[in-house]
């Protein structure tokens, strides 16, 4: 009987460059490092535009930065949706698999239990 590794068989559809970018900024989006990241520019234009002296280019209430924000959340929503969506396939391809394989066993094991009842029959004549 042949094991079955999924991992063997899954063949990672040619992914475009869109696609390839898409899942690069969502794995780097999705870290620690770029929350912090954002979180120390977000203090830094806050500091920057409220202490300058001579020049603000972004004072309070800070649009230009609201607006910088939005666009991200903006275009990061569609990239993470393109994203699972990959995944998502990835994942339903593997849960065929495994439903073949449970298949395939669920056979062999009526199959054994079909033998073994002929054995009893024959032993207890």
């Amino acid at each position: 009987m042949e094991i079955f590794d999924p991992k063997k068989h899954w063949q990672h559809p040619k992914r475009t460059i869109g696609q390839k970018s898409a899942d690069w900024i969502t794995h780097h989006a999705g870290s620690w490092t770029f929350i912090l990241t954002l979180i120390g520019i977000l203090i830094l234009w806050i500091i920057i535009n409220t202490m300058a002296w001579n020049y603000k280019w972004d004072p309070y209430p800070f649009i230009l930065f609201n607006l910088l924000l939005s666009t991200l959340a903006a275009l990061q929503a569609p990239m993470i949706l393109m994203s699972q969506n990959r995944t998502a396939e990835r994942d339903r391809w593997k849960a065929e698999q495994d439903y073949k394989v449970n298949k395939k066993a669920e056979k062999e094991v009526k199959q054994i239990q079909k033998d073994l009842r002929r054995l009893l029959e024959k032993k207890k004549r």
